[in-house]
């Protein structure tokens, strides 16, 4: 019986593609999405510490943007993050649309559009080093957070490609 020398981290691997993390859009992705939450942020004065515009409109808006929410999960798109990628999926099933390698990532910028801040939402960018947009993830909730696991991800990569590259280059002695 042959024995496998266990992983040094679970579920990390330097030659297998591994899911880190996967993000659905939010309902901020949408125009209608974004038009409603600028109505929930248009009247800034507050009552109770609680902005007027959501006390007037928040529970219309919130029974108007269900639909809405199970029509992104069912029938819009995910984005998953691996140990080699980026990818843009649709919701449902494996049809995958679209993949940029970490490595030919150079920024990851965040744009929040108007709407987008009530629902702590933003668009993120995926740049390369000619500056051309590789891939737009829309919508993202907490961008900010998703935007350091995809530079953390991508260092990691390129580290790991400069390691492999230097022990593949050591010569039998």
């Amino acid at each position: 019986m042959v024995s496998q020398k266990p992983q040094a981290i679970s579920g990390v691997s330097a030659s297998l593609e591994v899911e880190s993390m996967t993000v659905y859009p939010s309902v901020a992705s949408t125009p209608i999405g974004k038009m409603l939450g600028q109505l929930l942020d248009s009247i800034p004065m507050t009552v109770c510490g609680i902005k007027l515009s959501h006390l007037l409109f928040g529970l219309p808006v919130g029974l108007a943007t269900v639909p809405g929410f199970f029509q992104l999960r069912l029938f819009g798109e995910r984005y998953t993050l691996t140990n080699r990628s980026v990818q843009r999926w649709k919701a449902l099933g494996n049809s995958l649309i679209k993949q940029v390698p970490l490595t030919d990532i150079a920024r990851v910028e965040i744009q929040q559009q108007p709407g987008q801040a009530f629902y702590t939402a933003a668009d993120v960018y995926l740049v390369g080093r000619n500056g051309d947009t590789l891939l737009l993830l829309e919508g993202v909730s907490r961008a900010d957070i998703f935007r350091e696991t995809i530079l953390k991800a991508r260092d990691a990569r390129i580290q790991t490609e400069a390691a492999m590259s230097m022990i593949q280059a050591r010569k039998p002695a």
